[in-house]
Formats: structure tokens, C-alpha cells, sequence
């Protein structure tokens, strides 16, 4: 019978710390036995002349007596060490589910068992947390608040679970023969069993392969690395490692396997993945015993080693894939350490550099799209390795701030360093963005070079991961992570990167142009459009750097600080970059909700410094702080005019769209500034302070506003309506601080207001005119 949650709110742990209480007594007891039988009586017989039956029976019944005692105090010590392991962690999960339960309870949501170890979060009736007009905006932190109780619940059951099939397995089935297996801790039994069920490889059923699952997601990742070491070393190594992987994926991929299986493997291939980069992570804390544990630097070399060679997990296996398709496959899960990966990913790029065909002239030719080394199915299907890496270091900012930043080493084929030598590129960033630079369709499909939008599709696999290698490398973080962590700040690398980034595309603005063969027939789509969405990522999270260039303020600017180093961006390259990224929806979105976020910020520091001392003579001044930002939205209504307009490659609803999900880039930037983000970090979901939340709506309702009609664009692209919005959205950062501080005088408020509203309108003006008389795209 599964643990509910009602079950982990409610069992009395103090009785099971009572019982390794009790056991550790008796392995101290069991302990001083065994010494008094080996050291006394063991001892005494050996030394003793036995003659006649006694030298056969005595002396043999006191050896045996001697074993019994050691073998018994090998199994109390078992038996404690489990439950000691299973004690303490399961009162960690205890209080985990409680505070979350607490908190859920003080938003005014209920938390329901469904008697199944998964619960159901909803909204008490009156609790001020309900649907407003008919929407539901607490939705998602309700189900955050049930997915994170309901792992934990399933964790808490995968503990008892282990934890009884290792105390069966220490006391063993003769009630007469004690110390069977041994263990020096829970994690030693969960290794064991989850190195037992790989052993089976495909023989494994889906409910085993679940276990195994839950046994990697819940230990994988888990600080010390002592589970995760211990996993790929019980494996056999790196080759070992590759080859049940391959047998694992291909398994589950495979045309026969049923809708259960491909999942069972996707999850195999995300935990595996994170699991390795744990088990490889050089820096991981110590445990609570004191240990520390990571595999030995020898395996990133082997991987590289294996990297052009063939994996065989079958004799006589007619199609073989190389290790770096197999290796890559697990790559693309997990924060991975630069000293592992960053030369994985050189060596990659440098071989993909010498032949781009290399490892995706051998996919197979007549599988399903699904079948391959990368079951999730996200940017191809794993043929080709590139594109994994570069979704590595998409997860894995340290890496990948490395990879771009620092000077690439030369590789070797079989993976080591080419002493001496140097590489005919300067940087990735370089190597990336040449325009004879040859990306891969990473697809099985068999016709895809016959549907053409199919091949495009697959062409921008490369480049997708590309810009999410980018964003983790500029801004600090995973280019996927739902958490905001203040304590991430731009390095002067990192803000140089950015500066090189905007300094590359302006220059070669045909490498980002969309053109669905519009009016502009003479413009080409460039090769690396789809980074677009990412480059509006890394603008968003270096918002502030935009802000001032905008009016070339200073680079020492306080009044328009940046996260950390400033990136130093050129005056006209900053709008260019802007009006290049903005006809993407995604990255239009992204600047828009960060700029807004951001003045809304800039204007109420200078509202709360001047307090009460506040006149109408202070509009003007307020004025200036909404200017760069309004600018920037000017930017935007000329860019998506374009997209919508020339290029016909967006529409105003999917623009319109886009701007619902703000809450990443709000919460980012109002929290950043307002220090609204509690220590460490926080998830995003619910707006991290009213000022947020003002924004939030602020963002939505302007972009839908900041549309322009056909015969408009035709007759001298007035922006009226997005003109309009920027005037509301820069509106909205005072009329915010002014309905939580009413003792602002009604003269001061209309005056400030005012200012802001004209300089918003003329900024505007200036943003989409710059953009309009500069347009390269």
C-alpha cells in the first residue's frame, strides 16, 4: 500500500527515531560482543591443543559461534544504518510538505488528498484568492504547490519501499543465519537495487522501469552525489554508461514500443542526464557523513575518447551510432561543470567544423521520427550531436560562459588537447554566426527534404539550441528556468559577450531576417532567424544596459543601474539589435514586459527618494526616466509593423499572445529592483509584489493596443495606437506608486502624470523613427 498524503502529514516519526535509537544501542552491545568473541574465546580456542573430538567439534562450533556474532552485529549495523538514513529523511520530507502546506493554506488555497499520492490544490470559497472576472490567475501557483507536495509524497513512498526490501534483504529468509547483505547506508540499498534493475536493460517491464526512474529522480540530483557516482561506477564506466543508454532509448523509441515505454525512456533519459551531471560536478557539498563523492576526471577524457567510435550493445549489430550521438542524448538534461563538459562541447563544434556530415550520414533511413538517442523529441532526433551540446550548455551557464568567452582550445580526433595549436577561428561566437557555417536536418523522417516547411522546420534545430547556449552564457541562468535568483550577476565576460552579440547581428542583420516572401522578395531568410526569440531573452535581461543607450546616458549611471558589469552597447547598434530581434513575438514579449517592468522601477526609486518633498516643477524630471523606455516601445510598434506588414512572417494575434506570458520577465525585473525576491531564490508564478502585478496587466494591455492598420502602415507607418500604449504603460509606474502613497498632492500627481504621458509620446515617436530610417532588416 502506497504513502498518501494524509499519511506523511500525519505518522508519528518519533517512534521510528526511537527504534535507531534502540538499534544503534545494539550495534554498540552487538559490537562488544563480537570483539569479546574474536579477541576471548576465538582467541583461546585457536591457541588450545584440541585432541580427539573436540579438535573437530569444539573448535569448529566456537569458529562458527565467532562468525554469529560478527554476522550479527553486520546485520544490526545494517538495519541501523538504513533506518537511521530512512529516519532522517523522511522527517526532512515531513516538514517540507507541512511548510508547503502552510504556505498553500495561507494563500487561501485547500490542499486535498486524492488518496492516490497525489493531491489537488484548490481555492477556499471567499478567501480573496479566487477568479477575478471570470479568470483563474492563480491556477499555476496552485499547481506548482501540487506538483512539488505530491513529488515529495512520492519520494517519501520510494523511501519506505527501499527501505523495507533492504531490511528483508540484511536479515535474509534463515531465521538461524544472521548478516546477509550489508549496507552502510539507505543510499547503499538504493543503489543496489537500481543498478539491478539496469542489469536487465530491456528486459526491464514498464513498472520496472518507473522504479527505476523514481530511484534516479529522487536520488540523482541529491547534493552529496554519493547516489549518483555510486549509479554510473555500479554500471561499469563510460562505455557501460553508453551502451545500456543506447539500448535503453532505442528500446523505447522503436516503432513496436507502446505510448508507456517512450515515456518510460524520456524520463529515463532526463534523470539519467541530471544524474551525470551530479555525478561529475567536482564541487559537490559534502554529505552528512562527512564524504564527498564525484567521479574521477578520467570519464570526461573516455566520453571524448568514445566520442568517434562506434557503441556496440548487441553482437552483431548491423547499424552502429557513434558514442557522441549516444552521449548526447544525455547531455541535453542537467547543469553540467565546464571542466567536464566545455571540452565536450569544443571537440563537438570543432569535429561538426571539419565535416558537418560526419555523424548524420549514418541515421537510419527507414525509423520513425521518434527513434533515436533523444526520446524527448525536442530539436531532432539525436543524430547529431551538436545540437545536444548545445542544448547542454543551454542548461549549464558556467559552461557555456566559458565556451564563449574564453579562447577555444584545438582537439585532437579522439578527444585530447592539440598541443601548440590553435583553432582558425577567434571565438564560437565567430565560428556560429559565418554565413557559409553549415547546420544539420537532425530527422529521421523520410521525406523531408520533400516538405519543404518539414526541412526548414529541422534546419532551425541548430540555431534554437545555439540561442539557448547563448542566453545561459549571457545571462547566468538556464535559458529554461522558472526561478529568479538575485544573486546572479553579469560578469565582465559575460556583459562583453552581450556587447560582441549586438556588435555581430547589427553588422549582419541578414543573418536574423524572416521573410515569407512578402513585398520584400530581394530580402533572404537568414540561417539564424530562430535565434531571435533567445536574443530577446538576453535583451530583456540586459534591459537596463538598453536603457541607456537609448539617450546615451553614462556608463557609471545610477539612476539607470544595470545587473553587474555593464555591457558598454553602442548607441546605434542598441537600436538596431532591437528593431532586428522585436518582429520575433517571443522576444518582442520579453523586451516589452522587461522595459516596462524596468522604468516602472527606475521611476518609483526616484518617487520613494523624494517622498513628500515631490512638486509638479518634478515632472519634467520624471519625464526623463520614462524617455528610454518609451523609445524602446516605439522600437517595438515598428518592428512588429514590420513582421506583420513587409515580412508577413507574424500576425497581431500571435503578438497579442505572447504578452500573456510576462510573469517571467516582470517578476525578474520588479523583483531584482524592489529586492521583492526572498533569499535564495524564488519560483515564478504570482506576481512577486503589487507594483509586479500593476505591470503585469500594464504589459497585456498594451500590447494589444499597439497595433497599426494596413492602410496606416501604407500611408507613412503613423503609430497612433502604439503611441497611445506607451503613453499608458509609462503612466501606469506612477499612478501605481501614487494609489499606495494618496498623501502626493492631487496638483503634484496631475503634473507628473502629465510629463510622463508627453515624454512618453515623444519618445515613442523617436524610437520608431530611429528604427524605421535604420531598418536593415
Amino acid at each position: 500500500m502506497s504513502i498518501t498524503y494524509n499519511d506523511l502529514m500525519q505518522v508519528d516519526l518519533g517512534r521510528l527515531g526511537t527504534a535507531v535509537s534502540d538499534w544503534k544501542k545494539a550495534v554498540t552491545n552487538l559490537k562488544q560482543l563480537e570483539t569479546d568473541a574474536r579477541d576471548g574465546l576465538k582467541k583461546k580456542s585457536d591457541r588450545a591443543r584440541w585432541e580427539g573430538v573436540n579438535a573437530g567439534v569444539t573448535r569448529g562450533f566456537v569458529d562458527k559461534t565467532a562468525k554469529e556474532f560478527a554476522d550479527l552485529h553486520t546485520e544490526a549495523n545494517s538495519i541501523f544504518q538504513v533506518l537511521d538514513d530512512a529516519h532522517r529523511e523522511l522527517e526532512a520530507l515531513q516538514k517540507s510538505v507541512r511548510t508547503l502546506t502552510d504556505e498553500a493554506k495561507g494563500k487561501g488555497y485547500t490542499v486535498e488528498d486524492n488518496g492516490n499520492g497525489t493531491v489537488s490544490v484548490g481555492v477556499r470559497p471567499q478567501s480573496g484568492a479566487d477568479a477575478k472576472d471570470g479568470k483563474d490567475d492563480t491556477k499555476q501557483d496552485r499547481q506548482r504547490y501540487a506538483d512539488s507536495i505530491t513529488g515529495k509524497v512520492a519520494h517519501a513512498n520510494d523511501i519506505d519501499l527501499t527501505t523495507k526490501l533492504a531490511l528483508k534483504r540484511a536479515h535474509g529468509s534463515d531465521p538461524h543465519n544472521a548478516g546477509h547483505a550489508k549496507y552502510g547506508s539507505l543510499n547503499d540499498a538504493q543503489v543496489e537495487r537500481a543498478l539491478e534493475l539496469a542489469k536487465r536493460r530491456e528486459d526491464m517491464t514498464d513498472r520496472e522501469l518507473a522504479e527505476l526512474n523514481r530511484l534516479l529522480r529522487h536520488n540523482g540530483r541529491e547534493k552529496d552525489g554519493e547516489f549518483a557516482t555510486e549509479f554510473f561506477e555500479g554500471l561499469g564506466g563510460p562505455r557501460q554508461t553508453l551502451e545500456f543508454y543506447a539500448a535503453m532509448s532505442i528500446d523505447g523509441t522503436d516503432g513496436d514500443a507502446s505510448k508507456t515505454r517512450l515515456a518510460g525512456v524520456q524520463d529515463l533519459q532526463k534523470y539519467m542526464g541530471h544524474a551525470l551531471a551530479n555525478a561529475t560536478d567536482p564541487y559537490t557539498p559534502q554529505s552528512v557523513k562527512g564524504d564527498r563523492q564525484h567521479l574521477p576526471s578520467w570519464w570526461g577524457a573516455e566520453f571524448r575518447r568514445l566520442g568517434t567510435q562506434e557503441i556496440e550493445w548487441e553482437r552483431g549489430m548491423w547499424s552502429k551510432p557513434y558514442g557522441y550521438q549516444v552521449l548526447g542524448g544525455l547531455l541535453r538534461y542537467g547543469n553540467y561543470d565546464p571542466a567536464f563538459l566545455t571540452p565536450i562541447a569544443e571537440h563537438i563544434t570543432q569535429l561538426h567544423q571539419d565535416d558537418p556530415h560526419r555523424f548524420v550520414s549514418s541515421r537510419p533511413g527507414t525509423s520513425d521520427d521518434r527513434y533515436g538517442f533523444n526520446p524527448s523529441g525536442k530539436l531532432g532526433s539525436g543524430n547529431d550531436p551538436l545540437n545536444s551540446v548545445l542544448e547542454a550548455l543551454g542548461h549549464s551557464p558556467e559552461a557555456a560562459e566559458q565556451f564563449f568567452t574564453e579562447k577555444p582550445t584545438a582537439y585532437n580526433e579522439d578527444g585530447t588537447i592539440k598541443s601548440g595549436e590553435k583553432t582558425d577561428f577567434k571565438s564560437y561566437l565567430d565560428l556560429f554566426t559565418k554565413k557559409d557555417f553549415e547546420w544539420t536536418l537532425d530527422t529521421n523522417s523520410h521525406h523531408v527534404l520533400a516538405d519543404e516547411e518539414a526541412a526548414k522546420n529541422a534546419l532551425n534545430f541548430g540555431p534554437n539550441a545555439l540561442g539557448h547556449a547563448l542566453e545561459a552564457a549571457a545571462t547566468g541562468h538556464p535559458y529554461d528556468s522558472s526561478t529568479i535568483d538575485p544573486s546572479v550577476k553579469h560578469s565582465e565576460a559575460q556583459a562583453k559577450l552581450v556587447h560582441d552579440i549586438v556588435e555581430k547581428f547589427t553588422k549582419n542583420p541578414d543573418l536574423l531576417t524572416h521573410n515569407m516572401n512578402g513585398d520584400l522578395e530581394e530580402e533572404k531568410t537568414g540561417p539564424l532567424y530562430a535565434l531571435r526569440d533567445s536574443l530577446g531573452n538576453i535583451s530583456a535581461d540586459y534591459i537596463g544596459d538598453f536603457q541607456r543607450s537609448m539617450y546615451l546616458e553614462s556608463t557609471d549611471s545610477k539612476t539607470f543601474p544595470v545587473n553587474g558589469a555593464a555591457a558598454d552597447l553602442g548607441y546605434g547598434n542598441a537600436q538596431k539589435f532591437l528593431g532586428l530581434v522585436g518582429q520575433d513575438p517571443d522576444a518582442y514579449n520579453a523586451i516589452t514586459s522587461a522595459q516596462q517592468a524596468y522604468t516602472a522601477n527606475v521611476v518609483q526609486e526616484f518617487l520613494k527618494a523624494e517622498g513628500k518633498d515631490l512638486t509638479a516643477e518634478d515632472g519634467a524630471r520624471v519625464g526623463d526616466l520614462v524617455a528610454p523606455g518609451a523609445a524602446i516601445a516605439g522600437i517595438m510598434s515598428n518592428s512588429r509593423a514590420d513582421a506583420i506588414y513587409d515580412y508577413h512572417t507574424a500576425e497581431n494575434k500571435e503578438f497579442n499572445e505572447a504578452a500573456a506570458d510576462n510573469a517571467k520577465w516582470v517578476n525578474r525585473i520588479v523583483g531584482l529592483g524592489t529586492s521583492a525576491i526572498p533569499a535564495p531564490f524564488s519560483v515564478v508564478g504570482e506576481p512577486v509584489s503589487w507594483l509586479a502585478e500593476d505591470v503585469s496587466e500594464s504589459v497585456v494591455k498594451s500590447v494589444e493596443k499597439d497595433t497599426i492598420k494596413e492602410a496606416e502602415q501604407d500611408a507613412g507607418k503613423e503609430y497612433s495606437q502604439g503611441r497611445g500604449a506607451a503613453a499608458d504603460a509609462a503612466t501606469v509606474a506612477v499612478t501605481s506608486y501614487f494609489a499606495h502613497h494618496e498623501d502626493i498632492d492631487a496638483k503634484t500627481r496631475e503634473a507628473i502624470e502629465r510629463a510622463v504621458r508627453t515624454q512618453a509620446g515623444v519618445s515613442h515617436s523617436d524610437g520608431a523613427q530611429w528604427n524605421s530610417s535604420g531598418d536593415g532588416s
